[in-house]
């Protein structure tokens, strides 16, 4: 039998398994360095944390464009259907206003003074000549202020 240091009962060491021994040692030893390295390694370890970060927020940006998109389209057909509602309420109010409107004969009133006009054109004509001299004096006057 070897006890812990390889040796066999007779007090020899077995150099073989001396040797495994080692190799194991050297196996963690190589192994419990590279650990320690990573974590010495402060560049490395900001850079993997700056992934996880870069990561995290493009999942998030996702996430948060998803929610915007929902938002736009649930706006979007309140919108429509506000639009709808407007458009249907002045064709109503249109509807009665020219009801009121043929109810009033405002539109027989100025048919009957659009032809009374081309019959006798003549208060037209009287009115654009006075509206003619207002002008007139009103250039006059603000040319002599000049």
């Amino acid at each position: 039998m070897s006890n812990k240091n390889g040796s066999s009962s007779s007090g020899k060491p077995d150099v073989a398994a001396l040797r495994a021994e080692i190799a194991q040692t050297r196996t963690e030893l190589g192994e419990t360095v590279q650990a320690l390295a990573a974590k010495a390694d402060v560049k490395a370890r900001a850079k993997e944390q700056i992934e996880e970060t870069k990561a995290r927020v493009r999942a998030q940006a996702a996430e948060a464009t998803g929610k915007v998109r929902e938002a736009a389209q649930l706006a979007t057909g309140k919108v429509r259907g506000a639009a709808a509602q407007a458009t249907d309420k002045a064709r109503d109010t249109a509807g009665q206003a020219t009801g009121k409107v043929k109810e009033s004969g405002a539109l027989d009133r100025a048919g009957e003074a659009g032809r009374q006009v081309r019959e006798n054109p003549i208060p037209l004509a009287a009115v654009l000549a006075g509206l003619a001299a207002v002008v007139g004096v009103i250039l006059i006057v603000r040319g002599r202020r000049w």
